[in-house]
């Protein structure tokens, strides 16, 4: 028996990683990556780079995803709480356009699992979020694409609580990605 229990969602490819956490009076130990019992668990992998960002209440990252080298990537919250997503941008899925989400905290210490062809993103609901993620492919710069993180045709609920659209805070660039319409008129993944 492995230690990592995988929930599947409704998309495929998707799922959720719940890892056993041992516990004491001392604290806990969890593995968050062991890829013999990721493969026991359907998960083939072969991760090539570790990220990590810090972001406070409000911080919108994404929705990103490379046209080249595009990337698997395996995620987790290890300080606060986040609302990931990751919308399927597969050409041909029978999901195409369609959207899943988790909510990813240090307490209940879960993972979200987005294969390549995948939009990612996450909104920080906590004072402060830290956020690591696994990527089985390196990031490529000039690959770089995203998609529009509040496109009504995708429709994603964020979780706002007491944000409102005018207090998301993201990036430039992310401001200005493209939708899935514009999206669909361009040649999206070279190496899929």
């Amino acid at each position: 028996m492995g230690k990592f229990k995988r929930i599947d969602t409704s998309i495929e490819g998707v799922c959720i990683i719940e890892p056993t956490v041992f516990g004491d009076n001392r604290g806990y130990f969890m593995e968050t990556y062991n890829k013999a019992d990721f493969e026991e668990i359907g998960l083939n992998y072969d991760f090539v780079q570790d990220n990590q960002s810090k972001s406070k209440k409000g911080v919108l990252r994404g929705l990103h995803f490379q046209k080249e080298n595009t990337q698997s990537k395996l995620v987790r919250c290890i300080k606060g709480k986040v609302f990931d997503v990751a919308v399927d941008l597969r050409p041909g899925s029978k999901t195409y356009g369609k959207w899943e989400g988790a909510i990813l905290t240090e307490e209940n210490k879960k993972m979200f699992m987005i294969p390549k062809g995948f939009a990612h993103g996450f909104l920080v609901l906590s004072d402060e979020a830290e956020f690591t993620y696994k990527c089985d492919d390196l990031y490529n710069a000039k690959a770089e694409g995203g998609l529009k993180f509040d496109d009504p045709d995708v429709g994603i609920n964020w979780p706002m609580g007491d944000l409102k659209k005018e207090d998301l805070i993201t990036s430039e660039k992310d401001a200005k990605w493209p939708s899935l319409k514009e999206l669909q008129k361009t040649d999206l993944f070279k190496n899929l």
